[in-house]
């Protein structure tokens, strides 16, 4: 054999998979079509890189099985995530909701720590390299890939599928694992674009896009949950962190409810006022919460010229529903292209949850994206990447 293992994609599952394995004392070979690893590390976090959250649990993920994800998760924790980076020198600065950044550094510096390694453990990692076949000839792995041109052709026991979702074609995004596991006749849950800016069409989208550039704190809410943070107005329709959280959550024809106000009451609000200065616009009043822009746009809605003092009950009724439960139905999402993850993906029934096997094809692993396995918002998919890399390299 080449190697005792043959790793394909250097995203943040593969790095820290050749890593640990050589730490073990394996051997392994990283093939990658990108010209440089880690291509989706350095663009994380707006090139910063929110490498986990502190409060990353199964609860934060969406799976066919929600429990999958709990025996990576005791294996390699959120604290052996922290303290890998400090023993490298990258230190976690707390931002919101717990995502940890690195303190003074960059996504950049967080590749580093993994080619660094590479290289000091003679971890061969291959760019521009693109995988045309795979064969497994009685648990022989055969992978032949292409590199300037030429073929090559490499054999282990083990293979790694660490290539990946769908987002971002325009960075080699591919569905390479997803056909790789379809060939071999493994299930794959549906995917779809997550993490993902909504669209707004039709007779709505005038309004939309007249607030563009605007941002509101909002808690957001469907059938399933909700999510409390900022939304952003585009001239297309939806975005922002609430928005991206809640669209792993939403199918096509779904409406999603939006409270624009969620710590306040804005018929206690009104009340209260009324007794200390009834003869305020409701334009003032809301002025108060939000940008001229946007109170002047839910003129569409509600009577801003009138004093509070003379608003209807029907009108407050009114005042009420467009606050605290105003509707939308987004008609679609901006895609692959501007998603931050992929949603289903490889059936974690195929899979040991103890060692991202497959149960299957054996000596074969599947981590990271490729997995039917999808985090929210705020660095929870890079733990999944981190601990399923971790994972698979402790059984090669």
């Amino acid at each position: 054999m080449d190697y005792d293992a043959i790793i394909i994609g250097a995203g943040a599952c593969g790095l820290m998979c050749a890593v640990q394995a050589g730490f073990l004392g394996k051997k392994v070979i990283v093939l990658e079509k990108n010209d440089k690893p880690g291509a989706k590390i350095l663009i994380s976090g707006g090139g910063r890189c929110n490498y986990t959250n502190i409060g990353a649990t199964h609860e934060q993920f969406i799976s066919a099985n929600e429990h999958f994800v709990k025996s990576a998760f005791k294996q390699w924790t959120v604290e052996d995530t922290i303290s890998f980076f400090e023993t490298y020198g990258i230190y976690g600065a707390e931002k919101t909701l717990g995502q940890l950044f690195p303190e003074g550094k960059n996504a950049k510096d967080v590749v580093e720590v993994f080619t660094s390694l590479c290289a000091e453990m003679e971890q061969k990692i291959i760019c521009h390299a693109e995988v045309i076949s795979i064969e497994n000839d009685n648990n022989e792995y055969q992978v032949t890939y292409q590199l300037n041109g030429k073929s090559k052709t490499l054999k282990a026991l083990k293979l790694v599928m660490a290539t990946g979702g769908l987002p971002i074609p325009k960075m080699g995004a591919t569905d390479f694992a997803l056909k790789f596991a379809r060939k071999h006749k493994l299930n794959i849950v549906e995917t779809a674009p997550a993490l993902v800016p909504l669209t707004i069409t039709g007779k709505d989208e005038a309004w939309f896009a007249q607030l563009s550039g605007n941002s509101v704190y909002c808690r957001l809410s469907n059938d399933e949950i909700s999510f409390e943070e900022n939304i952003l107005f585009t001239h297309w329709g939806l975005s922002g962190p609430a928005i991206l959280q809640i669209s792993s959550y939403w199918r096509r024809g779904q409406e999603i409810e939006i409270d624009l106000l969620p710590n306040e009451n804005i018929l206690e609000t009104l009340t209260v006022e009324r007794q200390q200065n009834g003869r305020i616009q409701l334009s003032t009043l809301l002025n108060r919460f939000y940008t001229k822009k946007f109170t002047d746009a839910l003129g569409k809605f509600l009577p801003l010229t009138k004093t509070i003092a003379d608003l209807t009950k029907a009108e407050m009724e009114a005042l009420e529903q467009t606050v605290h439960h105003f509707k939308v139905k987004p008609a679609g999402d901006k895609g692959y292209d501007k998603a931050e993850v992929m949603r289903g993906g490889i059936d974690t029934n195929e899979l040991s949850s103890k060692t991202l096997e497959s149960k299957k094809l054996a000596g074969c692993y599947f981590g990271g994206e490729c997995v039917d396995v999808t985090g929210w918002l705020g660095g929870y998919n890079f733990q999944w990447a981190w601990a399923s890399g971790f994972v698979i390299a402790q059984n090669l």
